[in-house]
């Protein structure tokens, strides 16, 4: 039996919705069925074998809603498989990257009942036509790996296809 996995994601601009639905081809590409929408949006985890969770970072922060989610469902996705991905740094140096690991692992501390077996971060988006001054003043950037982020699907489709195995 296939599988099927919620990918929920929170984002501002929509970057986040773009790797949300990469993620969605890729894990679909290994025969899992999936379904993907705003997390503000999900009212029940009901019917899937998986949950995929990915957020932006702001300001230090994963996005509201990821974060509410989180703790709205902490008592479902302790019991389901869970990976969970974020983006934001508008760079791929190892300080920055760093930095928003930090930012999702302090969030993830948060809900100590959940226990992901996949997280990444990604790099982000930066649009500064979408910002007010002086953020409207920096130079635009996407610094998403794309190629990183199909990696991390293909192995997260693996593990969801080896959890339904073992059911």
């Amino acid at each position: 039996m296939q599988p099927t996995v919620l990918i929920a994601f929170a984002t501002k601009h929509g970057s986040t919705r773009d790797v949300a639905t990469e993620v969605a081809g890729r894990l679909s590409a290994h025969g899992i069925v999936t379904y993907t929408c705003p997390a503000v949006d999900v009212h029940s985890l009901e019917g899937y074998d998986g949950v995929v969770v990915g957020s932006a970072i702001y300001t230090g922060r994963l996005h509201a809603e990821a974060r509410d989610f989180l703790h709205r469902f902490r008592g479902e996705l302790a019991t389901c498989p869970l990976a969970v991905f974020a983006i934001g740094p508008r760079t791929l140096a190892d300080e920055d990257v760093t930095g928003s690991r930090r930012q999702l692992d302090a969030a993830l501390t948060k809900e100590p009942k959940l226990h992901p077996f996949a997280t990444a971060v990604f790099g982000g988006v930066f649009d500064p036509a979408q910002h007010r001054f002086p953020f409207n003043r920096m130079p635009a950037s996407d610094v998403r790996d794309w190629a990183a982020i199909r990696a991390w699907a293909n192995e997260v489709a693996r593990r969801f296809t080896a959890v339904e195995a073992a059911a």
